[in-house]
C-alpha cells in the first residue's frame, strides 16, 4: 500500500532536519569552544569549515529526497527555507571564525564569548524545537526562548559597540570588533528567523 511507503519517507525528512540542525549546534559549539580557549585559532576554524562542509552534504541530502518524495510532511517551499535558514546560520558561524583568524585578534573580549554562548543556546533550542516538529504542535515554548535571547543578545551587542567609542580603543580595533559583534549579532538573528519559520509551519499544518 501507498500509505506504507510514505510514513518512512516523511520520518526520514524529520530525522535529516534533527540531524542538521545538530551539525548546526556542534558548530556553534566549536565556536563557543574556539573563543574561551583561543589558543589554536586556525585550527579552530579550519574544524568549523569542516563542519560546515558536513552541513551542506547533509543539505544536498535533503535537497535530493525532496526531488524525489512525492509526499513530503509540508511544503515544499518551507523545506527549502527551512534547510536555507539552517545552512545560513552555520555560514555565519564559519565567517565569524574565519573573521577572527583574518583580522589577527589576540584575544576575544568577553562580550564576543557571551555573544557565542548565546549562539549554542539558540541552536539548542532550534534542534529540541525541530526533534519535536512531528505533530506540529506544542513548540511555542521553543520559539518564545530564542525570541528572549536574541533580544538579550541584541541588548548585548548595542552596549559592547557603543563600549568601543567610550574607552579610547584605537579606530582600526573599534572598526574590526564592530565587524565582529555584528556578525555575531547576525547569526543570532538568523537563529530567530529560522524559530519563526518553525513558528509558522506548525500554524499552518498543525
Amino acid at each position: 500500500m501507498p500509505s506504507f511507503r510514505l510514513i518512512p519517507r516523511e520520518e526520514r525528512f524529520f530525522d535529516l532536519f534533527v540531524q542538521d540542525a545538530a551539525n548546526v549546534l556542534d558548530g556553534a559549539r566549536q565556536l563557543e569552544s574556539m573563543l574561551r580557549t583561543f589558543d589554536n585559532p586556525d585550527k579552530a576554524a579550519k574544524r568549523i569549515r569542516e563542519t560546515e562542509r558536513r552541513g551542506d552534504e547533509i543539505s544536498h541530502d535533503i535537497g535530493h529526497r525532496l526531488e524525489s518524495t512525492f509526499v513530503t510532511p509540508f511544503d515544499r517551499e518551507e523545506i527549502h527555507a527551512l534547510i536555507s535558514g539552517l545552512d545560513d546560520i552555520l555560514d555565519l558561524v564559519e565567517e565569524v571564525a574565519d573573521t577572527f583568524v583574518l583580522y589577527g585578534i589576540v584575544s576575544p573580549t568577553k562580550t564576543s564569548v557571551k555573544q557565542a554562548a548565546l549562539v549554542v543556546q539558540c541552536c539548542e533550542t532550534l534542534h529540541e524545537a525541530l526533534s519535536n516538529l512531528r505533530g506540529f504542535k506544542d513548540l511555542d515554548r521553543f520559539v518564545i526562548e530564542v525570541h528572549r535571547l536574541e533580544n538579550e543578545g541584541d541588548r548585548l551587542s548595542r552596549s559592547a559597540i557603543a563600549g568601543l567609542f567610550d574607552d579610547g580603543t584605537k579606530t582600526i580595533d573599534v572598526l574590526k570588533w564592530k565587524d565582529i559583534y555584528a556578525l555575531l549579532e547576525d547569526t543570532i538573528d538568523k537563529c530567530e528567523d529560522v524559530a519563526q519559520l518553525i513558528e509558522r509551519i506548525v500554524v499552518k499544518h498543525a
